[in-house]
């Protein structure tokens, strides 16, 4: 067991001869380390805010990072040195892409757009608007053709990288779309979403190729084998499913995870895939025997966090105040800071020992959470803030 971390793991990443393994976190850092020992290569800090999406140039001589400040940054990997910052967006920044070149980067934004970029100046190459809602994930195609981005709006927008002209848009998905990806000879692309499942689309006419329905709750990661043998999807049922692409059918299930799985990888040889979750673990398996070979586990703290004097919350880098009349109802939120994750919510329930325990409505249901004593607070992508008080001590809720 090795630590590391001191916050929830939101991504990991291989670099392209599978030497180094990257994982981003809320602690503010990005982390490498030996795949084949689990030890330690560098730590990567600069980010003022939560690291979402860490990912190396298709050379490996790079690696950017995506951050709840707003930023994108650049690392040399073999050293840790800086090598830029890319800012631009006004939200926070939830995924970065290179294309398959390495001769662009993407990114995409709760602030509803996807930038491009030129990570050897730093240069911006325009703006992709269209989405009426927070971009999640974004992909190039294999050939660079194309780009792909999720969105909280429900769907799957496709774009021409060297134009910025819209190249079409994928409807099905009843909730927000956490992750798309394309298969490795672009012929399928596949979207995970809060709907509890996975979509597989034709990316050159948009036509919807199949549902795989299996996991009970928010599937939040997708991504396909080296080969286009395999898909497998990440969820907050705490499991990653495995797929035959071709067919839609189950190859199997990994167990293990405490909380949601956040982000799924296959190494480049396709035979191990890592796994990172809420659980603050990173988990490595042998896909041939479908079983956990290495565990990286670091030490748990929340995501949703009110500042010293109890003033203001912060969601996701967004700062609310917190009003004073409230303060006067509550005076021991003073002083909280960096309270840990003690609630469990699933999808629109809060839950209490496993138990469903209150509805939440639509506009209710959080991004984030967090607790204290008898107080929940859930924050939302829209800005709306909720606060529940209960009338027993909840302290002993399970973190999902």
């Amino acid at each position: 067991m090795l630590e590391g971390h001191s916050g929830p793991v939101r991504a990991v990443v291989f670099s392209p001869d599978g030497q180094l393994l990257a994982s981003a976190s809320d602690d503010n850092t990005v982390r490498l380390w030996d795949p084949a020992t689990g030890a330690s290569r560098g730590m990567l800090e600069g980010h003022s805010g939560p690291v979402f999406a860490v990912v190396f140039s298709p050379d490996g001589q790079l690696l950017a990072s995506a951050s709840d400040d707003n930023t994108v940054r650049l690392w040399d990997p073999a050293t840790g040195a800086s090598r830029g910052m890319l800012e631009g967006h006004s939200g926070l920044v939830r995924a970065v892409v290179f294309s398959p070149d390495g001769q662009l980067l993407a990114s995409a934004s709760v602030d509803n757009t996807v930038r491009l970029w030129d990570p050897a100046t730093g240069a911006s190459r325009g703006m992709l608007e269209g989405h009426s809602g927070p971009v999640r994930a974004v992909v190039f195609s294999p050939d660079g053709q194309l780009l792909a981005s999720a969105s909280d709006d429900n769907t799957v927008r496709l774009w021409d990288p060297a134009t910025g002209a819209s190249r079409g848009m994928l409807e099905g998905h009843s909730g927000p779309v956490f992750a798309v990806v394309f298969s490795p000879d672009g012929q399928l692309l596949a979207s995970a979403s809060f709907d509890d499942t996975v979509r597989l689309w034709d990316p050159a006419t948009g036509a919807s190729r199949g549902m795989l329905e299996g996991h009970s709750y928010p599937v939040t990661a997708v991504v396909f084998s080296p080969d286009g043998q395999l898909l497998a999807s990440a969820s907050f049922d705490n499991t990653v499913r495995l797929w035959d692409p071709a067919t839609g059918a189950s190859r199997g299930m990994l167990e293990g995870h405490s909380g949601p799985v956040f982000a799924v990888v296959f190494s480049p040889d396709g035979q191990l895939l890592a796994s990172a979750s809420r659980d603050n673990t990173v988990r490595l398996w042998d896909i041939k025997k479908r079983t956990l070979i290495q565990q990286i586990e670091q030490r748990c703290n929340g995501h949703l966090s009110i500042n010293r004097n109890g003033s203001q919350l912060e969601i996701n880098g967004r700062l609310v105040q917190i009003p004073a009349s409230f303060l006067e109802s509550f005076p021991y939120m003073q002083g909280l800071a960096d309270m840990s994750c003690t609630i469990g919510v699933k999808k629109e329930w809060v839950t209490y020992k496993s138990y469903n325990m209150l509805w939440l409505p639509p506009n209710r249901r959080p991004h984030v959470y967090t607790i204290h004593d008898n107080l929940l607070v859930l924050g939302n992508g829209s800005g709306r803030v909720t606060f529940l008080k209960f009338s027993v001590t909840v302290a002993t809720f399970f973190c999902t």
